[in-house]
């Protein structure tokens, strides 16, 4: 008798797991804790470095070997009188949203590494001498860290597989569909939580770049647009190189600064989006200008 198709991804999803937590245990038990007792000593690294690095993996070890994975052997050794995953994986899911912590520090903690392994050669002999062992199977800390970034993703397309397989009147059927649903939101959590991340970041860049300006500076606004234009003085018929820099609730326009200390821009014109006006204009002389108008003023400007 050919097992189900339900069971056969049942049993990867159980095998992949037994893997996953070894990968963890090898994280937390063995890089961490190495790493984190050769800081104690102050000879290698500062401790901060050392928990900035490994973010929360300590949780997320613990949750997968102690609750999920034990529930999951549980389930698959039942299976015969009761082929059910969906309730287990229902009670999984909220508990990932963990994994927003730890995907969001991922790229510091690569660069943490990099920077501190040539700082400090007796931190990066400790991790060369980890990654030497038959349990690392010749993969780097950094590959192996990469492992929990790329789990919740996994869950769900094997998820999605069992629910694909699964008969319209399995007793599973509305567990797994609300266990996908969940799973989905926590994968799309994690997700938004780094783009948030990456926005601010980004948003204080430009901040910086302007100088840090009181009045500007306010982290719920989106950069839409910034670039170089030039200003047309109707006056002498002549033009300036200018840069604009378009929120969604303000045009900056700005002077670069000829020495580049701290800002890079002086903001000369503040215009608020609310009841500005843009116009294109037909000039021979000057292609590609438009005017914008605001209730401060009005410009003309040429864009490349």
């Amino acid at each position: 008798m050919q097992e189900p198709e339900e069971k056969k991804i049942a049993l990867e999803l159980l095998e992949t797991e037994q893997a996953y937590v070894s990968r963890l245990h090898l994280l937390d038990q063995v890089f961490y804790t190495e790493l984190m007792k050769e800081a104690k000593t102050g000879k290698t690294v500062p401790e901060e470095v050392v928990k900035m690095i490994f973010s929360n993996i300590s949780s997320i070890y613990q949750f997968h070997a102690e609750f999920f994975l034990p529930e999951l052997q549980k389930r698959m050794e039942d299976w015969n009188c009761n082929p059910r995953i969906g309730d287990v994986i229902q009670k999984l899911a909220p508990f990932l949203k963990m994994y927003g912590e730890y995907v969001k520090n991922f790229d510091k903690a690569v660069e943490l590494i990099t920077a501190w392994s040539e700082k400090s050669p007796p931190f990066q002999e400790l991790i060369a001498d980890i990654q030497k062992r038959k349990v690392c199977a010749n993969l780097t800390l950094q590959h192996h860290m990469l492992e929990p970034v790329q789990r919740i993703p996994r869950y769900e397309l094997l998820l999605k597989d069992y629910v694909r397989k699964l008969s319209p009147q399995s007793p599973d059927r509305g567990d797994a569909e609300k266990a996908l649903e969940m799973i989905f939101m926590v994968a799309k959590h994690s997700n938004a939580a780094i783009a948030e991340m990456e926005r601010l970041q980004n948003l204080w860049v430009v901040y910086q770049r302007l100088g840090l300006e009181d009045d500007i500076v306010d982290p719920s606004n989106e950069l839409i647009k910034e670039g170089p234009i030039q200003k047309i003085s109707t006056r002498n018929n002549s033009t300036s190189e200018k840069y604009l820099f378009l929120f969604n609730n303000m045009l900056l326009y700005c002077v670069p600064k000829v020495i580049q200390v701290g800002a890079e821009f002086q903001v000369h014109l503040r215009m608020d989006v609310g009841g500005m006006k843009v116009r294109e204009l037909k000039d021979a002389e000057f292609p590609h200008t438009f005017l914008v108008s605001g209730k401060q003023r009005t410009l003309e400007l040429q864009a490349r």
